[in-house]
């Protein structure tokens, strides 16, 4: 039986503040809560609606539709609800892409970069401490269970620039055509903030400034940064 403690944690997850106290997340739907039970990420409790068929569910705990939306972020809830411990950072590889973010600030956005960190076989991903917390329940989501396969780490985005010993290539509305570049077996790309770009103090440390050029002909601000770490990607692995 779910106590009204239970609860009360899984409610408190959803802020920031108390998923670092606890060390746990919470994750929505069978498929990627599933996902990650597959890919050893630890499960501190699994609950599904009790309306539902339960067989095949092992381990989980039947709760009642009621009980289930209390807990959830999401308006109509899936059914299946994962709380898991956060898994430890991985030892950081550098034979290897990286991707790095300084100040991603959208859920949707960081959510569908983890995805396509996944999707090109770039394991590592280094996010600035300002960063949107992947654990957010929107960023959980989009990730559609990525976050299982990709190692991320949150630290001072300069400092680990300034010791990094591979190429750093940033993104840039002014930088040299990607299409022109002859990238290297390893390095890091760096994406920056939705509005303002790769900051200042970070553009210092870039040794590569690097653009995906425009084709119409009629000027836009910029591209989506997923949309356009989705290019650069693609050109870093073809």
């Amino acid at each position: 039986m779910v106590t009204k403690n239970q609860i009360k944690l899984v409610v408190s997850l959803k802020q920031k503040k108390y998923r670092s106290q606890h060390g746990l997340f919470v994750v929505e739907g069978e498929k990627t809560v599933n996902e990650l039970l597959q890919w050893g990420l630890k499960p501190f409790k699994l609950f599904v609606d009790d309306s539902l068929n339960a067989e095949g569910f092992k381990g989980y705990e039947l709760v009642s539709k009621t009980l289930l939306k209390q807990m959830s972020s999401l308006t109509n809830p899936s059914g299946v609800l994962g709380v898991f411990f956060m898994p430890e950072a991985k030892k950081n590889e550098d034979s290897d892409w990286m991707v790095a973010l300084d100040a991603v600030r959208d859920p949707g956005n960081l959510g569908t970069i983890i995805r396509l960190c996944d999707w090109f076989g770039v394991k590592q991903l280094i996010c600035s401490e300002d960063t949107v917390d992947c654990y957010n329940p929107k960023v959980l989501q989009a990730t559609m269970g990525s976050i299982a396969r990709v190692n991320i780490i949150y630290t001072n985005l300069e400092a680990y620039l300034k010791n990094t010993t591979v190429s750093v290539y940033g993104a840039f509305m002014d930088g040299e055509p990607v299409y022109d570049q002859k990238l290297p077996s390893n390095g890091i790309l760096v994406m920056g903030n939705e509005a303002n770009g790769i900051s200042k103090e970070v553009s210092a440390l870039i040794t590569e400034r690097i653009s995906i050029p425009q084709f119409g002909e009629i000027t836009t601000e910029s591209l989506n940064v997923a949309t356009a770490t989705a290019i650069l990607l693609n050109e870093v692995r073809r």
